[in-house]
């Protein structure tokens, strides 16, 4: 994400908090914020996937971002959130502790990270704000082609199971 003479002056990034990190997305890529609800186990799934939701009559799976960065995974709670966006072609539900804004910042005020530095695979840049980093993440890296692979092939396999949206849990 660096700022081009054509490109778009400023970014809306939504901000969110997992843990003590402060973390965003784009804000086009966000479909709706919601509490958390259960989530169903889906067997054969990734370790990222928590499990599956049951999203205005689609199955969603439910990403642990906390897996992805290394913390101590906590069960999903009435108090978080849900964060349903788009990751590519995929519709998924990101468990995080609290969404806290939404904020537009300036597209300069956007660095791009190397690929090379660990964990940047899932960074899209760092947004440099007056009171902090807010590190931007890319949804469609987020699953790496081996669990999207995975994923695919357990929703597949539950979807033969006769597994019906409705039968992954109702939201709440």
């Amino acid at each position: 994400m660096t700022s081009q003479s054509r490109g778009p002056k400023t970014v809306n990034l939504l901000q969110f908090s997992l843990g003590d990190r402060r973390l965003a997305l784009p804000a086009g890529q966000v479909r709706e914020i919601t509490r958390a609800v259960a989530a169903v186990a889906l067997p054969k799934a990734p370790p990222i996937v928590e499990g599956v939701i049951n999203y205005r009559g689609s199955v969603v799976p439910v990403l642990d971002m906390r897996t992805r960065f290394g913390l101590r995974p906590v069960p999903i709670h009435p108090n978080q959130h849900f964060v349903v966006a788009d990751a590519g072609p995929r519709l998924v539900a990101l468990q995080v502790d609290r969404v806290t804004d939404l904020v537009t910042v300036s597209a300069a005020a956007i660095e791009a990270v190397s690929r090379s530095t660990p964990g940047a695979l899932y960074v899209a840049g760092i947004a440099k704000l007056p009171d902090g980093l807010l590190v931007i993440h890319d949804l469609e890296r987020f699953l790496a082609l081996d669990e999207a692979a995975q994923l695919d092939t357990a929703l597949s396999d539950a979807a033969r199971a006769g597994h019906a949206p409705a039968s992954f849990g109702e939201r709440r």
